[in-house]
């Protein structure tokens, strides 16, 4: 299979979308113009950027990725990969390690001295996932709801 990774364009929502109502926020998605909104939005963002895996014209994945820029560690930035999302019936064809190593090298590209996601603490096949691409625990993951 042939696995492309490309950045997102506002035509791949309603497959992103659909990729989201499946995993993510017990199916609860945005509305077609409410995501077509925050994604014009997102794209005035620098480093912000939205991907997709593709195959046979189908989107099959997605993920987004945040570069950022740093005071600290004598500037040297640092990145976030979010809301990674492989279809079922395409889960367990490298189609998650082939975006997580586009991620990582594109972090590569822009300096970055690390490269930071979560994981739900349930969701013990992704973390060993992540674990055999070379990801490790570090440390401790805290949020507030707000």
């Amino acid at each position: 299979m042939n696995i492309q990774i490309r950045q997102a364009i506002k035509e791949d929502l309603p497959q992103i979308l659909n990729l989201y109502a499946k995993v993510l926020d017990k199916g609860e998605v945005l509305s077609l113009e409410q995501a077509e909104t925050l994604f014009l939005k997102m794209a005035t963002y620098p480093n912000y950027k939205v991907y997709v895996a593709e195959a046979e014209s189908t989107i099959i994945g997605t993920f987004a990725l945040l570069i950022m820029d740093n005071l600290a560690h004598i500037g040297t930035p640092s990145a976030v990969v979010e809301d990674v999302v492989v279809a079922d019936n395409y889960q367990g064809k490298g189609v998650g390690k082939t975006m997580m190593i586009f991620a990582m090298e594109k972090c590569k590209e822009a300096g970055c001295y690390k490269l930071v996601l979560s994981s739900n603490l349930k969701r013990s096949e992704a973390h060993a996932f992540y674990e055999n691409l070379a990801f490790e625990k570090h440390g401790f993951s805290f949020r507030v709801n707000l």
